[in-house]
């Protein structure tokens, strides 16, 4: 009996890397929804016995489709594919119903074990006949050429960029969780191709009557460079000095010390779960404190450094229950391009072929 299978992730990237984890010839339908509302639409008509959910989504978010889901008694073993492996998120969702939590990305042999512990599958299921593994076969070579032609053919294809931020802003939230024994909020990273100029138009964009301070750091690695920038509110300061148990004055010496501390933490674990997708490996350079207490215009005008044509990860972290507010802008040189789209091309064909 052929299984409906729903897919929930607003990343086509991830929607292919979940779809290729599933066991070989297993007798499903694959649906696919790019939000929460699509989801529960999809559900209501038939074609999500099984849903696998991601959580950060616009729309309706992972979190509010278990509200729907559980409010309305649908029918549908939910199972969420998410990078957002606080342990907050975990309990959460096991609250909301979730049968069980998958750390993107993911891994086919792990989804072959979960689904097989929770009876949904068992290896009997597979389809014996040669010529549909055959074909089969064909559809995902094809399918994998198709990717391919995507990352390469137009330059450079977004998407897999924003996947992998995804998690890696995931890993870097959870970290920052454990260290500061908070809730992180995680947003939908922004991935986006610029130039010098748009770069200083996006940090413009930043609230001009706010005082902000900002800490920058190289890294580079394995013929990938680049830097990352963040930006701290200074409404955020007294608050997180709690938090880092700095019970002292709050001088400027403090406030720097505090502030290279934490971005050299967010920074490295976001770099570190960027690079491990990937198989890379990132050196950092010391942390940089470009200013305290300063406006953003001050801030771009006082940076020498000559921007080229990069790609730019923007997050924006917030800390549940605290005025703490920062933005990460983590900066991918253009030459990193061409090295970045081969390994995003390998790790699609890893995790999931």
């Amino acid at each position: 009996m052929t299984i409906p299978i729903l897919i929930c992730d607003d990343s086509s990237f991830a929607r292919k890397q979940m779809s290729r984890a599933l066991p070989d010839n297993w007798d499903v339908s694959i649906s696919y929804a790019e939000n929460g509302e699509q989801a529960i639409e999809a559900i209501k008509a038939g074609l999500g016995d099984i849903l696998f959910l991601d959580l950060n989504m616009p729309i309706l978010d992972g979190y509010g489709t278990l509200e729907v889901i559980q409010a309305e008694d649908l029918p549908t073993l939910t199972i969420v594919v998410s990078g957002d492996i606080q342990p907050n998120a975990y309990k959460r969702v096991k609250s909301l119903g979730a049968l069980d939590f998958i750390k993107k990305p993911t891994d086919k042999e792990k989804v072959k074990t979960l689904l097989m512990n929770y009876g949904v599958f068992c290896e009997e299921d597979c389809l014996e006949n040669e010529l549909l593994q055959d074909h089969a076969k064909e559809l995902s070579d094809a399918n994998t050429q198709t990717d391919k032609a995507l990352i390469t053919e137009s330059g450079i294809n977004l998407d897999p960029y924003q996947e992998v931020a995804n998690v890696a802003m995931g890993r870097a939230g959870d970290l920052l969780a454990r260290v500061l024994d908070v809730k992180v909020k995680l947003p939908i990273p922004k991935v986006s191709a610029l130039a010098a100029s748009e770069l200083h138009m996006i940090l413009k964009a930043t609230d001009e009557t706010s005082s902000i301070s900002a800490v920058c750091q190289g890294y580079v690695g394995s013929g990938i460079a680049g830097e990352a920038l963040i930006l701290f509110y200074d409404s955020s300061i007294n608050d997180l000095a709690k938090l880092m148990h700095y019970d002292c004055e709050i001088t400027d010496a403090i406030e720097r010390e505090m502030l290279v501390e934490l971005s050299n933490l967010l920074i490295g674990a976001f770099l570190k779960g960027f690079a491990d997708q990937l198989d890379l490996s990132f050196s950092q350079s010391h942390p940089e404190l470009l200013g305290l207490h300063r406006n953003i215009n001050e801030l771009i005008n006082s940076d020498v450094r000559s921007w080229q044509e990069i790609v730019a990860i923007e997050i924006n972290y917030v800390i549940e229950d605290y005025n703490i507010e920062c933005d990460l802008i983590v900066l991918i040189t253009q030459d990193s391009l061409p090295i970045l789209n081969n390994k995003l091309i390998y790790l699609l064909d890893e995790h999931t072929l």
